[in-house]
């Protein structure tokens, strides 16, 4: 790994550097972890008291929190941000193939592969598919008939790209993701589940990024459609003919049914589950564990999922809840006594 002088940092950053430009910086560790050689950042005042204590050689960190640090700092308006470049600058993370194509690969005759393209062991690449130039496919991928994965895009191990599936520039799919599986569509014939082929494709933009075993299942007649710079984590169900605008991020474990349409720049929590044939317009936030089962029309904050609390107090909530029918018949019941009450005294 390449090391850098902070005075390099701070031109790649466009930082205010206060103090040794010559400060030699070989890693990023976190404020409690960092050693000498190693730069930190700050990002959230709750942990402003690590910087009396820190060991890191330089600390990134926001104007409002430069008085409370005395050492080499470099100074920006979003040290989040900034980190984030910096690690990728400083990334060590491997390819997920190296350069040239494996003698163990399978790849049909028809398909087109371009420049630069690594493809490791145990990887099939059937009929006319296109893999454009830079590519990385890993170990024991599968590339289906006519699929299409643009420039510079990166498969680790194990993923499934099916028929016709589409796929932009600069994208990022982690192990074990299946895109292009067929649709949850059936027709009930008398007790009997008639299987309904899937034949719309997955359309998916540049920047994406999809995490380990999530699932983007093809479009039953029209497409499932992924726009670009969408951020897709780990365990994640989107199901046929879903729609997701770019700029969105959409957190493990959620469940998209058929047919959803997310705006743009949404932000979707952990475990959050949305009715199918439901729309969520640009800029929505859906917290962790919500339960979506109609259209969300106006940008905001959107929660249902219940915060933990001791089992105690979960057992009466659940008690009352149980008794919610039956309170409701003897307010109303309350409600028509006091109404008769206030007539008679007229």
């Amino acid at each position: 790994m390449q090391n850098y002088t902070l005075s390099q940092i701070a031109d790649l950053l466009g930082a205010d550097l206060q103090g040794d430009g010559a400060t030699e910086i070989k890693k990023i560790s976190t404020l409690a972890n960092a050693q000498h050689g190693h730069i930190a950042f700050l990002a959230n005042k709750k942990y402003r008291s690590q910087l009396d204590d820190t060991q890191a050689s330089a600390v990134i960190l926001s104007s409002a929190d430069a008085e409370y640090f005395s050492g080499n700092k470099l100074i920006v308006a979003n040290p989040y941000v900034c980190y984030a470049k910096l690690a990728q600058l400083m990334d060590t993370t491997p390819r997920s193939a190296v350069t040239g194509i494996h003698p163990s690969a399978v790849i049909h005759d028809s398909a087109s592969i371009g420049n630069n393209v690594a493809i490791a062991a145990n990887v099939v690449i059937e009929a006319g598919a296109v893999i454009a130039d830079n590519v990385q496919i890993g170990p024991n991928c599968f590339i289906g008939e006519h699929a299409k994965i643009g420039q510079s895009t990166k498969l680790w191990a194990n993923v499934s790209i099916y028929h016709e599936v589409e796929i932009g520039s600069d994208c990022l799919f982690q192990a074990n993701t299946v895109v292009g599986s067929d649709g949850f569509g059936y027709a009930n014939e008398r007790g009997e589940w008639v299987k309904i082929p899937q034949l719309g494709r997955v359309i998916i933009g540049d920047k994406v990024e999809v995490g380990a075993s999530t699932t983007i299942d093809r479009g039953a007649l029209d497409d499932t459609i992924i726009h670009s710079n969408v951020i897709i984590d780990n365990q994640c169900q989107i199901a046929h003919n879903v729609e997701i605008g770019s700029g969105t991020a959409v957190a493990g474990c959620t469940v998209f049914a058929g047919s959803v349409e997310i705006g743009r720049n949404c932000q979707i929590g952990g475990m959050v589950a949305i009715n199918g044939h439901l729309s969520v317009c640009d800029g929505a936030i859906i917290t962790g564990m919500s339960m979506v089962t109609k259209a969300i029309t106006e940008p905001g904050i959107y929660s249902s999922g219940l915060p933990h609390q001791t089992n105690k107090e979960w057992r009466r909530s659940i008690a009352h809840i149980r008794n919610l029918g039956d309170m409701k018949d003897r307010i109303k019941a309350l409600e028509s006594l006091t109404k008769s009450l206030n007539i008679e005294d007229k």
